[in-house]
């Protein structure tokens, strides 16, 4: 399947790399790992994101060489053959002549051929770039080469004598997203929204969370997301308190919150929205009071958001709502500096505000540059998702309080003015909630 993205994209990005990577290196990427669900099926088969980002190639039992100032063509691309009766049974193989016309490959290879050819390839080289540690048994096999090479050192071999970790560098490139990657994460979000739309048109009392998901995925598919950018989070009544909640399998009951989090991944690109709305399409006076406290933690977390500003402040800014809002309803006692400095907050408030995001939900790049925190800049793209979670035991708190949990997300850009929000078309308002579920 060809990316959305243009295939001179792909292109741009392998110059940028080399432009860091300097001459006399060499750069050696492989394609993500298949996985056995059970016996003889697979878990669905996502390519690894430095490679993708690098080839726009999405098959596995695949390697990337790339080679600064290779007179016969500095992208190199090893793949498996054609083979009729394989892709009778797994589907299309884009071969050795499809990598070159389809993905803009200098020279391909049959993946067979790679213990052969590598060494080749890397003799003479100063600078190997790998990412060492994903793969162990890839690791093995680059040592082998590098080995193979120091045993012919008397024959004039030169094995490279220095290596580089890869995603330092590649990791930077991904942080800066283009106008081109910005289309696909907005129409993700797009996406996303509609789907969480959809759960709080379907919600109500006697569903079980599984059902909300089953619509959620749906949404997500009909519109061209094969898969979640995450396994997906439905949380009702007290499941709504654990972070990471997947079971989804509680029948949702009258008078409940859940909080629904979830996101689609086009093209390899993760949008991730997190709503709470009321089961019944009515907040309860508690429910409301933590709520709004939330939502306005997350509003001027998002007004934090600009290129002015450093990746800590939203999250500060959000940590201020949240503690001065617990204080004004009792859950906390004191003053508010005491509060932050103490960390007493952190019994409802255990995370962080947000994360990069693009290829991968989490997404690479460093959130310090020399110990201090990172300046946002313009083309990055960060969540932002205060929340506050009750624990259903917490003792020191109103039994009316207990078991409420709330979390509300959305994809922020960085623009040259401030912010976009990517995801606002999924309504956070308790107002626009509780008229929508009416229908």
């Amino acid at each position: 399947m060809q990316s959305l993205l243009p295939k001179q994209q792909f292109s741009q990005r392998r110059m940028a790399l080399m432009q860091w990577m300097g001459s006399d290196s060499i750069a050696i990427i492989p394609a993500a790992l298949q996985y056995i669900r059970n016996r003889d099926a697979d878990f669905r088969y996502r390519q690894d994101s430095d490679f993708y980002y690098l080839s726009g190639f999405a098959e596995p039992d695949a390697v990337i060489c790339i080679i600064p100032n290779r007179p016969q063509g500095e992208f190199i691309l090893f793949c498996r053959e054609k083979d009729r009766e394989r892709e009778i049974w797994d589907g299309y193989r884009a071969g050795v002549e499809g990598a070159i016309e389809l993905f803009g490959a200098d020279d391909s290879y049959p993946i067979s051929k790679l213990d052969e050819i590598i060494p080749v390839l890397m003799e003479g080289k100063k600078r190997l770039y790998v990412n060492l540690g994903a793969q162990p048994e890839f690791d093995a096999r680059v040592m082998n080469w590098v080995n193979s090479l120091r045993a012919k050192t008397r024959q004039g071999a030169k094995a490279p004598a220095e290596f580089v970790m890869l995603n330092h560098l590649l990791h930077e490139l991904r942080l800066y997203k283009s106008a081109d990657e910005l289309n696909i994460m907005r129409r993700a979000g797009k996406i996303s929204a509609n789907a969480h739309i959809r759960a709080m048109q379907k919600a109500k009392h006697g569903l079980y969370e599984y059902e909300l998901e089953a619509e959620i995925i749906h949404e997500f598919m009909r519109n061209g997301c094969v898969a979640p950018a995450y396994n997906t989070i439905v949380g009702s009544g007290a499941n709504a308190c654990i972070l990471h909640y997947v079971d989804n399998r509680r029948q949702m009951q009258n008078g409940d919150l859940v909080l629904i989090d979830a996101g689609a991944e086009l093209d390899h690109y993760a949008a991730d929205i997190t709503r709470t709305f009321p089961v019944n399409g009515r907040f309860s006076a508690e429910q409301k009071a933590i709520y709004e406290v939330v939502l306005n933690a997350q509003l001027a977390a998002i007004a934090a958001v600009h290129p002015d500003n450093h990746w800590d402040k939203p999250h500060t800014a959000a940590v201020e709502v949240l503690t001065q809002g617990l204080l004004d309803l009792g859950l906390l006692q004191g003053t508010l500096t005491d509060n932050i400095e103490q960390g007493l907050y952190r019994e409802f408030y255990m995370h962080r505000t947000g994360h990069w995001l693009g290829m991968d939900v989490h997404d690479v790049g460093d959130y310090k540059v020399a110990d201090e925190w990172r300046q946002l800049e313009v083309g990055m793209v960060l969540t932002v998702e205060p929340g506050l979670y009750i624990s259903p035991d917490c003792e020191k708190v109103a039994a009316k309080w207990r078991g409420i949990g709330v979390r509300i997300e959305d994809d922020v850009l960085v623009t040259k003015t401030g912010h976009e929000v990517m995801t606002d078309a999924a309504p956070k308002q308790v107002i626009d909630i509780e008229q929508l579920m009416r229908g």
